[in-house]
């Protein structure tokens, strides 16, 4: 399994990378992960809708919330067939009561926990912690790849204007 370093760090510390990188306007892998229910989901499910996918570390801190609740509230201005798809390695319990609080009800959470196939499988996922890295990824409607981004501080935020700019090219 490919492994690469040098591109994000969580406060500070390097971070390694397990999985190969994504190439834009290619189909990346499908993947199962679990919805708020336990119940299977795969990624090209979604296929025919443009779906942001914001992987984050966890759904209970800070930035992972504000990046969640900033890409629920900007995609709904935006319109068309635009699905958020927030993926973290929380449990799916703890998404779902996260969902509870927060009464966002455009973000759709899914869960890597059991495999950790999509922080694989998109070259995501940091060895030391068995989280995702904080990162973007904005399919078409075709499913193909249109945009990434990999927020190299953990702890920072991603640039949204960049994402946003990028799927509103695509709608």
């Amino acid at each position: 399994m490919q492994e690469q370093t040098g591109i994000v760090t969580l406060r500070g510390t390097p971070m390694t990378l397990i999985g190969a990188p994504l190439v834009e306007k290619k189909s990346p892998p499908d993947v199962q992960l679990l919805s708020n229910d336990l119940s299977p989901v795969r990624l090209s499910d979604y296929k025919g809708n443009i779906c942001l996918i914001s992987a984050v570390p966890s759904l209970d801190t800070p930035i992972c919330d504000m990046q969640t609740r900033r890409f629920n509230q900007e995609t709904l201005q935006i319109g068309g067939h635009v699905r958020v798809l927030t993926i973290s390695v929380d449990l799916p319990f703890a998404q779902k009561r996260w969902c509870g609080a927060s009464g966002l009800d455009h973000v759709i959470t899914l869960s890597d926990h059991r495999e950790t196939a999509f922080g694989i499988a998109y070259g995501v996922l940091m060895k030391e912690v068995r989280l995702l890295a904080r990162s973007i990824f904005i399919l078409d409607t075709s499913g193909i790849l249109q945009y990434q981004q990999i927020v190299s501080e953990i702890g920072s935020e991603p640039d949204f204007n960049a994402a946003l700019d990028a799927l509103k090219q695509i709608v």
